[in-house]
């Protein structure tokens, strides 16, 4: 590297063309190792450094920067922005069911506006996550910021690409904030699903103005006529069966999408704000950068935001200096500053020093101004449906994956967090959730984004406990549920959580469908035919169920036809009791369940049985048992190592044959009594495993 000292001025010249985050981020050392690379042809006024006979060279970007970083148009993007009043701007989301095709006609719209460039790679362009690719399904709400020009003017188009599964809910009502309007997206092949419904109900109850889309009419299957009839008849609205009042498209062949954003301009309301009075912006999403620390997604509602400025939270109180904004576009592009209707991401200079203080929701306005800005009401919290246990599968990797965990929640405020312990796999947190899959995606991005690994427990469900003194208690960890003896003498009733279901079923598959509410303890509120095929189910189902694989089987009864979507039902009295699995009679804490007494045979003899094959052979007889308080409902035995005590004796000599087979089985019996188990952690996570 001593080479490098003589040419320091080259090194001065080439590193000028680095933009100054990208130079903070070289160490001081690739900086002299970059300098002896480029040749004198480098000059003060070209874009790229040459290597040896004249090969041109890009300069060195970063991912990260490269993602970061605004277009070469951004000045020319930013004049177009700025000359557009907020009379033509237009907010609004894509909302629908599960695979109706929301992320297939956001990627279509980006080409439309020239956001993107058109090409058969476009598929899930907003979906960010490893996981959404990976498994098909959007997971976050993903915004855009489009130009678009229609009838000689330029007009500000906000996209939203909403989840469509019902555990990812939360992003769908967070993401109605920032909207004037949404397409209320149809497959033409299955008609109005749960999910159309669900969704349906939550933006008309946000006052948002919805567009019907029927989509995939291209579908050999596809029947858009059922599908308008469906829309007018369900939500009363203003369609027809030859289209009048709806878009008909293919978003993924491109039919008639053309069409959609002029319906957007007509039919959906610009935002209304005020430039002139004092800065008022709502905080909608967050996530962890590495370079930036915290950035928020935030809607502006009245004055400008511009980098400098001195912002408060009117949550916490705590002050803010601005240190960059922008615009998403699919990727962040700088802004000078961020207007009244528009929607964009911040960050601090120097940003939050906690996670926590990012509390979405908040207001904040320009320091000197909170006494005369409301705040907003903010969302309510979602309620967690799920609760499991998570622990390192190593101790020492504790601090790490909580750092991992606690970025994922900044970017997931579904996720409730708390710390657990416990005496077989050590230190851990206790996490709730929407939903069985809402889990499953978490622990995927913990392994996709942080490299993390752990072991998740089984899920399971809150529990009520109402004393005989008139105290409640919630219960979700399954260890702190009282025993059989406090239950009889100090507990008044238990009472387990309910959830009101919404069931789409094509009418051959009904009684399928029934028989699997049936067993699953579900109580029928009402049935309606819908069309020539359709069947709407409504049943009052214990939340248990959806722990236990609802949605696979009731895939299952009907070939993946039928659909389900669920809101909270309060509780319900109901027979639980604590199943416990104990090793040579010591409770494991990790594996224990709150189940309805109907439930307990079963479990008992799959937990056993299960747990069997993967604890090792000791020199003493190991006793696998799952018990209700003292009552045994299964148990397995694993026989110990045979040592042949006989081996060296004559056969004609039966007493003390005997004596020794005595003393063998003496001295067994006493190791049980005095010796330990030991589980391996890799054992656990194989029985945790489905």
């Amino acid at each position: 590297m001593r080479g490098c000292v003589g040419l320091g001025g080259l090194t001065r010249q080439c590193l000028r063309q680095l933009a100054s985050p990208q130079r903070a981020a070289i160490s001081r050392g690739s900086r002299c190792l970059y300098s002896c690379l480029v040749t004198p042809r480098c000059r003060s006024g070209s874009l790229s450094p040459t290597l040896g006979r004249g090969t041109r060279i890009p300069l060195y970007r970063p991912q990260s920067f490269r993602a970061y970083s605004a277009p070469a148009k951004a000045s020319e993007l930013e004049k177009r922005i700025a000359a557009i009043p907020i009379e033509r701007y237009r907010n609004f989301c894509v909302i629908a069911h599960i695979d109706h095709g929301k992320s297939t006609l956001s990627d279509r719209l980006l080409e439309l506006t020239g956001t993107i460039s058109a090409g058969d790679s476009n598929k899930q362009v907003l979906d960010k996550l490893d996981v959404e690719r990976e498994r098909g399904i959007t997971v976050k709400a993903q915004t855009c910021t489009m130009l678009y020009r229609y009838r000689g003017e330029d007009y500000l188009l906000h996209l939203v690409d909403t989840p469509g599964h019902v555990d990812f809910r939360a992003e769908v009502t967070r993401s109605y904030a920032s909207c004037g309007g949404a397409l209320l997206l149809v497959d033409a092949s299955q008609g109005v699903q749960a999910q159309t419904v669900a969704n349906f109900y939550l933006a008309f109850a946000e006052g948002l103005t919805l567009l019907p889309v029927v989509n995939k009419i291209d579908l050999p299957s596809a029947d858009p006529e059922r599908a308008l009839r469906q829309l007018r008849d369900t939500f009363e609205l203003d369609v027809d069966e030859t289209g009048r009042g709806a878009v008909l498209v293919s978003a993924k062949a491109g039919t008639n999408v053309e069409r959609v954003l002029p319906a957007v301009i007509e039919g959906i309301p610009a935002p209304v704000g005020d430039a002139s009075k004092p800065l008022r912006l709502l905080l909608v999403d967050s996530w962890y950068d590495t370079f930036r620390g915290v950035v928020l997604l935030v809607r502006i509602f009245d004055g400008t935001l511009r980098p400098g400025d001195q912002v408060v939270s009117l949550a916490t109180g705590h002050r803010y200096t601005v240190g960059e904004v922008g615009i998403q576009h699919p990727n962040q592009v700088p802004q000078t500053a961020l207007r009244p209707g528009q929607v964009g991401y911040v960050f601090f200079n120097p940003g939050m020093k906690r996670i926590q203080d990012a509390k979405i929701g908040d207001t904040f306005t320009t320091v000197g101004s909170e006494a005369v800005v409301e705040p907003y009401p903010g969302f309510e919290e979602p309620k967690p449906m799920v609760f499991v246990a998570a622990f390192p599968t190593d101790q020492s990797d504790y601090t790490r994956l909580a750092d991992s965990i606690a970025e994922l929640t900044l970017n997931d405020r579904s996720v409730t967090l708390q710390k657990d312990f416990s005496e077989a796999l050590g230190a851990g947190w206790r996490l709730g959730f929407l939903g069985s899959l809402h889990c499953s995606v978490f622990q995927d991005r913990l392994r996709q984004e942080h490299g993390a690994s752990v072991i998740i427990t089984e899920p399971s469900v809150p529990t009520k406990v109402v004393w005989r003194d008139g105290t409640e208690t919630v219960v979700t960890n399954p260890a702190q549920f009282p025993d059989q003896e406090a239950v009889h003498a100090k507990v008044e009733g238990l009472y387990e959580p309910f959830v009101s279901a919404t069931l789409a079923v094509p009418e051959e598959y009904l009684g399928r469908v029934i028989e699997l509410c049936q067993n699953v303890r579900g109580e029928q509120e009402s049935i309606e035919y819908f069309g020539a095929s359709q069947v709407i189910l409504k049943y009052a189902l214990p939340t248990s169920a959806l722990v236990d694989d609802l949605f696979g089987k009731l895939k299952g009864a009907s070939k993946g036809y039928a659909t389900l979507d669920y809101e909270d039902a309060g509780w319900r009295r109901s027979d639980v009791v604590k199943l416990s699995l104990m090793v040579n009679k010591v409770p494991v804490d990790a594996i224990c369940r709150i189940v309805h007494s109907s439930q307990v045979d079963r479990l008992g003899r799959k937990w056993v049985t299960k747990l069997k094959e993967h604890v090792d052979r000791q020199m003493f007889e190991v006793i696998i048992q799952a018990a209700v308080g003292k009552r045994i409902v299964a148990r397995e035995t694993i026989k110990p190592f045979r040592k042949d005590v006989l081996a060296k004796l004559h056969a004609a000599d039966p007493s003390r044959r005997r004596k020794l087979l005595e003393k063998q089985k003496t001295g067994r019996k006493k190791l049980r009594a005095i010796g330990n188990v030991t589980i391996e952690q890799s054992s656990f996570q194989k029985f945790l495993e489905k």
